[in-house]
């Protein structure tokens, strides 16, 4: 890849700069980040409040995930016929409504209510997802579209990083006794609903251009000539299951982190806790362990620091690497942190479940960008079929809550651990599967 100037990351082949739009995609996925990072928080903060197990807490990601497995395919009909900028105000409304919603959810004060309010905010994130994913693509020349893509996400991690914190604060215990009450469950949402009207109105008076790939330009001007079908894409086909097993694992983590450091994390001895004042608790021997409130900020600035700095690093990477080989490297990488996390090996187990963060931070953005390589006019169909995918993040957390139950919570990450082998198979074959494609297309 080039390595030129860094403006030239969003100066396309026609001379024209798009820095000023690709900084409102960034805020864009800093607040997408926000809230699914508060996921993270709900669901141990449930277990707590309605006193349900762990499979049944995994509902708050099912409930979110599927509101993006449900709207995909519309949010992607909606771009194209109101446009990127159209799409995104649609999107940024509906978040609106699912937040304030948590208002009188908390009034009704039942789990399905707060459910519903996550499935509303799901259906507003897939619009902005859909369209801003592949946007971050074409703001730019296409052979930096896996950096770029990398680099907006970036953003999503400084939203995966206060999340948890902002959340915590209201919801969370900071001491032993656990909280049992959903009265302040509301006031993150307030922010969030606020935020996103915020956004509304500075993307509303913002030129947000409708770009397209430069091979959906060239089969426009050609009048439109009849693309091959996206299932006979190999290297589409196969990303869909990377993505679906992607989410799955990274949802899986971040969602049973808070319980996997309550249970499995080694307890502290008096001199060790004395360091870390207000984030631990006693036990009755005379050990410590952190509490709901601690692991929540250890989350935020441990975990979502480490998937920060991934994020950052991995975009500058992937100027001058190949974002197949980083991909297999990183996943390759995870398999065996999730390897250690299963052996239960004391601090060595902690310690990798904090560097899976680090190691995951590319998968997603990747997998999207090497998923929609030469799909030209495609693209926004495609990337309705990759958020889609999200759906990994409904289905599997719920498997990994089970085996919790059944196996403890080491037992859980056995899920994670055969998503991450999936991805690093799908990443080593991504070169033959698009050549095989090429190959195809010649024949044909």
């Amino acid at each position: 890849m080039k390595t030129g100037n860094f403006s030239n990351l969003f100066r396309t082949a026609d001379g024209r700069s798009f820095g000023r739009t690709f900084l409102l995609m960034c805020a864009l996925f800093l607040l997408s980040g926000l809230c699914n990072s508060m996921l993270d928080t709900l669901n141990k903060h449930f277990q707590n409040s309605f006193a349900i197990n762990k499979m049944q807490s995994a509902l708050v990601q099912n409930a979110f995930y599927l509101g993006y497995f449900v709207m995909a395919i519309p949010a992607g009909l909606l771009a194209r016929r109101l446009g990127y900028k159209g799409g995104i105000l649609t999107g940024l409304c509906i978040i609106m409504l699912g937040a304030f919603w948590f208002v009188p959810a908390t009034r009704i004060g039942t789990y399905w209510a707060f459910l519903t309010g996550l499935f509303i905010l799901a259906v507003g994130f897939t619009c902005i997802e859909t369209i801003a994913n592949p946007y971050a693509t074409v703001l730019g020349p296409p052979e930096t579209g896996a950096a770029r893509i990398n680099l907006a996400q970036s953003c999503n991690g400084v939203g995966w990083m206060a999340g948890p914190t902002l959340a915590g604060f209201f919801i969370l215990s900071s001491t032993s006794e656990v909280n049992r009450s959903n009265e302040s469950l509301y006031l993150p949402y307030l922010l969030l609903g606020l935020l996103a009207a915020a956004m509304l109105g500075v993307i509303a008076l913002s030129p947000v251009p409708d770009l397209h790939a430069e091979e959906e330009r060239k089969a426009v001007a050609d009048g439109g000539a009849p693309a091959e079908s996206l299932w006979r894409r190999r290297h589409f086909v196969f990303a869909i299951i990377a993505q679906f097993c992607y989410v799955a694992a990274q949802t899986g983590i971040f969602s049973y982190f808070i319980n996997y450091l309550a249970s499995d994390a080694p307890p502290l001895s008096a001199a060790a806790a004395s360091k870390l004042p207000g984030y631990m608790t006693a036990l009755k021997d005379g050990a410590y362990c952190v509490t709901d409130r601690g692991a929540a900020t250890l989350l935020s600035f441990g975990g979502f620091g480490l998937f920060l700095l991934g994020r950052i690093t991995g975009s500058l990477a992937l100027r001058a690497f190949k974002p197949h080989r980083m991909l297999a490297a990183y996943s390759a990488l995870n398999v065996l942190m999730m390897l250690c996390v299963v052996l239960k090996l004391g601090w060595i187990s902690v310690g990798a479940l904090f560097l899976s963060f680090f190691f995951m931070s590319i998968s997603y953005p990747t997998i999207f960008a090497l998923a929609i390589y030469d799909l030209g006019e495609q693209t926004k169909r495609a990337s309705s079929y990759l958020v889609m995918a999200i759906l990994g993040g409904a289905i599997m957390p719920l498997f990994m809550g089970w085996l919790a139950d059944n196996w403890g919570m080491r037992g859980g990450f056995l899920m994670p651990l055969g998503c991450f082998l999936a991805i690093a198979a799908y990443a080593a074959f991504w070169s033959r599967l698009s050549r095989r494609h090429l190959c195809v297309t010649q024949h044909v």
